[in-house]
């Protein structure tokens, strides 16, 4: 459901002289990340719908304004709309992950420009921390953050400005309601009127089951929420449910996490672009999940001692049915590829059965320690040249891109690697796929 916030016209905050003393919070998201990446380097696409899909072109995970109108629906199958794309002249690109993973880290780097305090919430939205600042126009600061960040990226972004996570985060889509691409609800005026009409299904933390407890006891506006009993509000979503209550009251309940906490565990899947059947073709899919996930345990400086992997066939069609998984443990810590791969090559030729048509496999690491604390194996011989090859590894996929340098067990054909008939290249990230220009 939609904010009509067209009743009572966009108040200015007045300002702030005492902003030192308050909490400030601006939450800035990027719209229609996909698409807008996707529009950077094809300036025909704008103002154009534009759809963005899942892995294997199954759903829109991401779609512009104008294919919204046009009838697209988010996370909607894509076999549903290949007549209204052909109709409509509509751009369908499949996802380009390097792509937008790139694109999040330029736009990050702006943001923190301009505050020390910086939490990245997901891949195209941040909070930032403007506590202690002396600005007296935080709305004419927000624009200038826009206008930073659409100069560096060329990515538009919304910008909510709120005394607490919440209510920022509300700002934030009343500002894409509105079209404006900033909101600033820190004026108690301007926070009464957009609380009475914002829904409180759109509320951050309120989900569907909730929304549903909440409408039964008659609270379906986010003012309603705040004034509601908090004793009643704790009994229906617990805890949560109060500190909810009370961001909707202006006080700040939700800190902000400026360093991310390191994963716990770590997983890679990929559902088949094609059914597979070959332990041959299962040995090179497993591969490149492990190396994946390594890449990842590398860069939060962690080691696993162990991983489990696990093989499926589609248990949407009519065909006969096979899941397993086996758990591997390691008699050390590591975060060697190439441990790892032999690891996972071990459990998998534990749980292959032939015969079967295989449409997904995956590989997660667990029980994740800092390298710095883990422990050395008693009967473990310790390689000196192991984490040099690592380093290495890393640092030419990173300048080179993505598998430049990879174990041939991830083969090279990848006869089962995902459906992206439609993806555009990597920009960014490979050498071979950089923009040229013709002059």
């Amino acid at each position: 459901m939609g904010c009509d916030f067209t009743l009572y016209p966009y108040v200015k905050v007045k300002n702030l002289e005492s902003n030192s003393k308050k909490n400030i919070f601006a939450l800035v998201d990027c719209n229609s990340f996909y698409c807008s990446c996707e529009r950077v380097f094809d300036p025909s696409l704008r103002k154009k719908p534009v759809i963005v899909l899942s892995n294997n072109d199954g759903c829109i995970v991401s779609l512009t304004p104008e294919a919204k109108k046009l009838g697209f629906k988010m996370g909607a199958p894509f076999f549903q709309f290949k007549d209204l794309v052909e109709k409509t002249g509509t751009k369908a690109c499949s996802s380009n992950y390097s792509l937008y993973g790139d694109m999040s880290v330029r736009v990050m780097k702006t943001l923190s420009e301009f505050t020390p305090e910086i939490e990245i919430y997901s891949i195209d939205e941040a909070f930032l921390d403007l506590k202690g600042f002396d600005t007296k126009n935080l709305i004419d600061y927000a624009t200038t953050i826009r206008k930073t960040v659409l100069k560096n990226t060329g990515l538009p972004v919304s910008v909510g400005i709120g005394p607490t996570k919440v209510l920022a985060k509300a700002a934030n889509r009343i500002a894409k309601e509105l079209g404006s691409g900033v909101f600033d609800i820190t004026d108690p005026e301007v926070c009464e009127k957009a609380l009475e009409k914002f829904p409180v299904e759109n509320i951050w933390g309120v989900g569907y089951k909730s929304t549903a407890k909440l409408q039964a006891y008659g609270i379906r506006t986010a003012k309603q929420l705040r004034d509601a009993n908090e004793q009643m509000i704790q009994k229906l979503l617990s805890i949560v449910g109060r500190r909810l209550l009370n961001e909707l009251k202006g006080i700040s309940c939700i800190d902000l996490d400026s360093e991310s906490s390191p994963r716990k565990n770590i997983l890679s899947s990929r559902s088949f672009g094609k059914p597979i059947f070959e332990l041959k073709d299962l040995r090179e899919a497993v591969s490149s999940h492990v190396t994946r996930s390594s890449e990842k345990l590398r860069s939060q400086k962690s080691v696993c001692s162990g991983l489990m992997v696990f093989i499926r066939t589609n248990k949407f069609k009519q065909i006969p049915q096979y899941f397993n998984s086996v758990t591997v443990p390691l008699l050390a810590g590591t975060d060697a590829t190439n441990k790892l791969i032999a690891a996972a090559f071990g459990g998998l030729d534990q749980i292959y059965v032939p015969g079967y048509e295989y449409k997904k496999c995956g590989v997660i690491l667990y029980d994740l320690c800092a390298k710095n604390q883990a422990q050395i194996g008693l009967f473990e011989s310790v390689n000196p040249n192991s984490e040099k090859l690592m380093q290495v590894l890393d640092r030419v996929n990173i300048e080179m891109g993505t598998d430049s340098l990879k174990f041939a067990s991830s083969g090279i054909e990848k006869k089962w690697k995902m459906n992206s008939e439609m993806r555009t290249p990597s920009y960014t990230t490979q050498w071979s796929d950089v923009l040229k220009i013709k002059i």
